[in-house]
């Protein structure tokens, strides 16, 4: 693993300012606790990326990865796109649209194997933004604490072609309670999902 890009890339997030709330090194450290979870995964995509994370740890400890990084926000897509080319990652694409959008693009719909997301939203929500992305037989990793209600979520995922696999237990610095909730893909996601940009948050299945 390059642990020099690593400490790079949490210097680079921690001078921008508004990209995180908390250590950027930690936050970075975080990341990787989806790598036991990847498995034989080509191509991901993160949703709702930030300041890259967890997508741009995941690239530089798997730089075989085609990452695609979707981020609304302009100015922290622009940092994604300067982090990128500072630190010579290809096959890296920085999507500046809402993940509404994304998600009903034929380019991009069911097209990944893996999707990811990090203090994204509420799972019912989330599960709307990230499913219409992954491929079947894909799989999405959300990262989240024991406290999530996963659970009132099952309808949203049964709706969205999901199947909860498991909650797996992912401490680190930054979340003691951390966890990976596992979402296998295994219907394709009806055409109606994900719903018109913002309905997700304000109507949750």
């Amino acid at each position: 693993m390059n642990d020099s890009k690593l400490y790079e890339l949490a210097q680079m997030i921690s001078e921008w300012p508004g990209l995180v709330s908390g250590p950027a090194q930690v936050l970075v450290d975080d990341s990787l606790v989806l790598l036991d979870h990847l498995g034989s995964a080509n191509s991901v995509v993160d949703v709702g990326s930030g300041g890259g994370l967890p997508g741009l740890p995941l690239k530089i400890a798997r730089p075989e990865l085609k990452v695609t990084l979707v981020e609304s926000d302009q100015a922290k897509a622009a940092f994604l796109v300067r982090a990128c080319a500072a630190l010579g990652l290809d096959e890296v694409e920085v999507l500046a649209r809402r993940a509404e959008e994304v998600g009903q693009d034929r380019r991009f719909r069911e097209t990944f194997d893996v999707a990811v997301a990090r203090a994204l939203a509420p799972m019912r929500v989330l599960v709307e933004l990230c499913l219409p992305l992954v491929r079947v037989g894909g799989r999405l990793l959300a990262q989240k604490t024991e406290h999530e209600d996963v659970d009132g979520a099952a309808h949203a995922i049964e709706i969205l072609g999901g199947s909860l696999s498991q909650v797996v237990a992912a401490p680190s610095d930054a979340r003691r309670a951390g966890t990976v909730v596992i979402i296998d893909k295994v219907h394709a996601t009806p055409v109606t999902y994900p719903r018109r940009a913002g309905i997700p948050a304000r109507k949750p299945l």
